[in-house]
């Protein structure tokens, strides 16, 4: 099964000391080979994004266990804020999860994200998998 097929995956990115964050998420194919998924600015994932493109993506349950049997791939992410590819995951994220993203808008605004004033999906993340670079 493709990354992009599986319904969530742990997104692990890596603080300046080199450790690795894990963090289930969302994902989605994109059109240009890529898969993304959308989250907040300012979240610690965007953060440490800033820092280093690097990261893991593995199959996941919604909780960030990661599937057994299955192994980590590296690829390298960038963010977008607007343009044809953030409308295009969008769009994606809503036709995949469907009901599932009011539900969680609605718990990020009243959760700690709201409370912080981060602005729900306001960024897109697009990963080349490494098996797919060259």
């Amino acid at each position: 099964m493709a990354i992009a097929d599986e319904q969530f995956i742990s997104f692990t990115t890596f603080r300046r000391s080199g450790e690795a964050v894990a963090t289930p998420t969302w994902v989605v194919a994109v059109s240009d080979g890529r898969v993304g998924f959308w989250t907040a600015m300012d979240t610690g994932k965007t953060k440490r994004l800033a820092h280093t493109p690097r990261v893991l993506l593995q199959p996941s349950d919604r909780r960030g266990k990661v599937k057994d049997s299955t192994t980590p791939v590296e690829g390298t992410a960038e963010m977008v804020r607007s343009g044809a590819l953030f409308d295009e995951v969008q769009g994606r994220v809503r036709e995949k999860y469907g009901f599932m993203t009011k539900v969680t808008k609605v718990l990020s605004t009243l959760g700690p994200q709201g409370r912080k004033g981060l602005t729900y999906a306001d960024t897109v993340v697009l990963v080349r998998l490494a098996e797919q670079a060259g």
